[in-house]
């Protein structure tokens, strides 16, 4: 699992901002599960960190 996809699964907002301001972060990275930084954040309900990830424009929501 990613630094991103962490800080997503937990809802951290602060640290899934400054990890979208950094250069060379995949935003679709998948896990070992198939799963990524997007669905760990709708999963755990955090939908301000949802919102981020959306808004980034970088993510593929299919």
């Amino acid at each position: 699992q990613t630094a991103l996809s962490c800080a997503c699964q937990r809802g951290h907002e602060s640290i899934v901002q400054l990890l979208l301001e950094t250069d060379g972060i995949d935003i679709d990275s998948k896990d070992k599960h198939d799963r990524t930084p997007l669905s760990y954040a709708a999963e755990s309900g955090h939908e301000a960190v949802v919102k981020l990830l959306l808004e980034s424009g970088e993510v593929d929501v299919d």
